[in-house]
């Protein structure tokens, strides 16, 4: 498995309302997420392709609660695992905070893939990469003010975060 990657989006009951389904059709809503036991999930996946940094896999993440415990554990100790951006219910403002500040300790910034988008929702296509790049940004200049990272290496992660990882977990 030379260069490839691949993402899943786990942890989703999806078309949970009925009366949305039938009316408008699949995919339109309604999506809701549920507990997720990412550490046995995974395990059967990692053992055999985990160790494989030839191979990337990207979790986008549903379920908040499940970040800093399971999922930035395992995407700091494997290297072909990645997390993909907060998703659907996070991917505003104060979740992707809570994102960031959840999983950078544990799994780092280069263990997340920054931000990419394949959002249906035609017109906010400009706006949701702008409010995650400010996010992505905004928590390394953070870290400037409390001294906990040099400027220049600040400017290097905003473009890693907002740029580069993407382009490298996607190889594009």
């Amino acid at each position: 498995m030379t260069g490839w990657s691949c993402r899943f989006t786990p942890g989703s009951f999806r078309n949970h309302n009925d009366g949305v389904l039938h009316r408008f059709g699949r995919d339109k809503g309604a999506d809701i997420p549920t507990r997720t036991d990412y550490v046995r999930a995974l395990k059967p996946l990692l053992d055999a392709v985990g160790s494989k940094a030839s191979l990337t896999i990207i979790l986008f993440i549903l379920d908040e609660t499940a970040c800093a415990r399971e999922l930035a554990p395992l995407a700091g100790h494997y290297p072909a695992l990645r997390l993909g951006p907060p998703w659907w219910f996070h991917d505003a403002p104060e979740g992707m905070r809570r994102f960031r500040e959840q999983v950078t300790e544990t799994a780092g910034f280069f263990n997340t893939i920054g931000f990419n988008d394949d959002t249906r929702a035609f017109l906010s296509i400009p706006a949701r990469p702008d409010v995650a790049h400010r996010i992505d940004t905004g928590f390394p200049a953070c870290m400037v003010a409390d001294h906990r990272l040099d400027e220049d290496e600040a400017h290097e992660l905003a473009h890693a975060l907002t740029y580069g990882l993407v382009k490298k977990a996607y190889r594009l």
